[in-house]
């Protein structure tokens, strides 16, 4: 069985933990590490003057494997055009939530095998980041010649997450002037 779809998961529901009679049983163990690698990627003291984000336009729930299919497709990009060292790349959400699923036999039988929603909390299948409206999910730094090949690199990422989202354009201070 492959993953569940992003409807099985609310945005409320409770997050990390319960409160139960056994103080054991408020505990979520066997939590799945994150599948996300590297949250930054590039040349970070690079002489970049133009920001590129990616803004949430909602309230989302991005699940640990759609972060990294979205890394690893911009930085695919942008290392193609731009060289190893030709920008800076951050994802500036982490997957800190945890989702639960109560697994639910089916096929003859199954009733008398399982309890139902009496002990519904769940057992853990993987993370997931919270994302608000208007939070940036991810930013590439590059020269200001090259923010197209960014905006493309943004937007190949954008297929891979839920929701909608915006690219945001913000000019940065040139480093250079100062010393």
């Amino acid at each position: 069985m492959g993953l569940r779809r992003a409807h099985c998961y609310r945005w409320d529901s409770p997050a990390y933990t319960r409160v139960s009679n056994n103080p054991a049983d408020s505990y979520i163990t066997g939590i799945p590490g994150i599948k996300v690698t590297r949250f930054d990627m590039g040349d970070p003291n690079g002489e970049w003057n133009m920001r590129l984000d990616l803004i949430s336009t909602e309230n989302i729930q991005l699940r640990h494997n759609a972060l990294e299919a979205a890394r690893q497709t911009a930085v695919r990009h942008l290392e193609k055009m731009l060289g190893k060292k030709g920008f800076y790349f951050k994802i500036r959400v982490y997957p800190h939530h945890i989702m639960r699923e109560n697994k639910m036999a089916t096929g003859a039988g199954a009733d008398r095998v399982q309890s139902g929603m009496r002990e519904s909390f769940g057992k853990p299948v993987g993370k997931a980041a919270r994302v608000r409206e208007g939070q940036i999910i991810m930013s590439i730094s590059v020269p200001a010649d090259k923010k197209d090949i960014a905006k493309e690199a943004l937007r190949r990422a954008n297929a891979k997450l839920p929701g909608g989202t915006r690219v945001e354009e913000k000019p940065l201070p040139d480093t250079r002037a100062a010393s």
